[in-house]
């Protein structure tokens, strides 16, 4: 099974996706639905995805189920629900029985507390996640990933995921304390990490695919083929490139890896991860 393990759907609307109003994001504004996204995967000889919140609402999560309802490509959802919650189990619940929905995230990277993670409350819904069965993907900016790795080595036992590399300063050129920290972050055997969304973190207009090599090269030291897996983040990817830009660059990105690497990079990881089928 070859999967994209990162991409997002939605219906635009001003009300809906205000920060979208933005000048810079118009190319994000209109919908972006599965039959839209198809034609990428089928031309990367992909098999489906995994489709990740954008909206925290419990609404959304029922949304992109009826997707996946309707679209087998769409191979799982990620969705959210408030962890700080005191009824958290009730809202995981309803969703612990549908076999696409794989896990939550929490948009932490646009949390003004960097230690939000570490918050009593926040911690209590983490520790509930692995009684329904549910993975957590981490989505963080740099500054945040102290706090990442305080959580991650809290719960040993339950699954995470990194997003984006946790976006690292590529327009800049910055490495530390980012590559100090992703190989703090990697010693917890529990936490997996995508290679995706990282063109939107470099020069929009003028990036190179060199640009990412030597932290690309962080990340498959620190994580190890076997804990790493491709993601489009599409179409937010549409701000810097395509698709097909972004293709390619995990297609060189692999070409470092051996034949059975590569199958789990681009998709046997990510099936196991999220108990795909």
């Amino acid at each position: 099974m070859r999967i994209d393990s990162h991409q997002h759907f939605w219906t635009y609307s001003h009300d809906d996706y205000p920060w979208m109003d933005d000048d810079a994001l118009r190319a994000l504004r209109g919908d972006h639905l599965p039959p839209d996204l198809l034609c990428h995967l089928n031309n990367a000889g992909l098999d489906g995805s995994v489709v990740v919140q954008v909206r925290q609402t419990l609404e959304e999560n029922r949304w992109m189920l009826k997707l996946a309802d309707d679209h087998d490509h769409v191979r799982g959802v990620v969705g959210w629900v408030d962890l700080r919650a005191e009824d958290v189990d009730a809202q995981l619940a309803p969703y612990a029985s549908h076999p696409r929905f794989c896990g939550v995230r929490h948009i932490v990277q646009d949390e003004p507390d960097v230690d939000y993670m570490l918050a009593p409350e926040f911690k209590r819904g983490i520790g509930r996640l692995q009684t329904h069965g549910m993975t957590y993907d981490v989505l963080v900016f740099p500054k945040q990933l102290h706090a990442a790795i305080g959580l991650v080595q809290a719960f040993p036992e339950q699954p995470f995921v990194l997003d984006h590399i946790a976006k690292p300063l590529v327009k800049d050129g910055v490495m530390e304390p980012w590559a100090e920290q992703i190989t703090a972050l990697a010693g917890c055997p529990n936490i997996t990490c995508k290679v995706s969304g990282m063109i939107t973190e470099a020069d929009w207009s003028a990036w190179k695919e060199e640009d990412f090599d030597r932290y690309l090269d962080v990340v498959l030291e620190s994580f190890g083929p076997g804990r790493l897996m491709y993601g489009s983040d599409w179409p937010v990817c549409n701000l810097a490139g395509d698709y097909e830009q972004v293709f390619s660059l995990a297609e060189r990105f692999a070409s470092k890896l051996s034949g059975t690497e590569q199958a789990d990079f681009w998709g046997g990881n990510a099936a196991r991860f999220y108990g795909l089928h």
